[in-house]
């Protein structure tokens, strides 16, 4: 089993990725509001973090918000299949700035308040 994160900086792509999820069989996903570090500090105006006047300005062109999904994935076809939606939908994916996704293996998974 696998978990399957993807940050998703482009959120305009969210409902087709789970569009294409539940076509390839995914029975579930969690979704969370997301912000990068960088995005922090610069709309939280901090002030005491020295940043390059050239690095404030990219910073504060990109997306200030991002939607974090992961999901919880039987076997590594399914991750395949899952990974496959996601570069379908957002395109090049080596666009910078749409995000980026990883697997972490499963050790043991528990259910809870059955």
């Amino acid at each position: 089993m696998y978990v399957l994160f993807v940050v998703l900086n482009a959120i305009d792509y969210l409902d087709d990725i789970l569009s294409g999820f539940v076509e390839v069989g995914v029975s579930g996903a969690t979704i969370l509001d997301s912000q990068g570090m960088g995005s922090s500090i610069v709309n939280n105006q901090n002030k005491n973090i020295p940043l390059f006047g050239a690095l404030r300005m990219l910073l504060e062109d990109s997306h200030p918000y991002s939607k974090t999904i992961f999901t919880v994935l039987e076997n590594e076809e399914l991750v395949e299949k899952t990974v496959a939606v996601v570069q379908e939908v957002v395109g090049d994916i080596s666009n910078t700035g749409v995000g980026f996704m990883f697997t972490v293996p499963i050790g043991k998974t528990y259910q809870m308040g059955q």
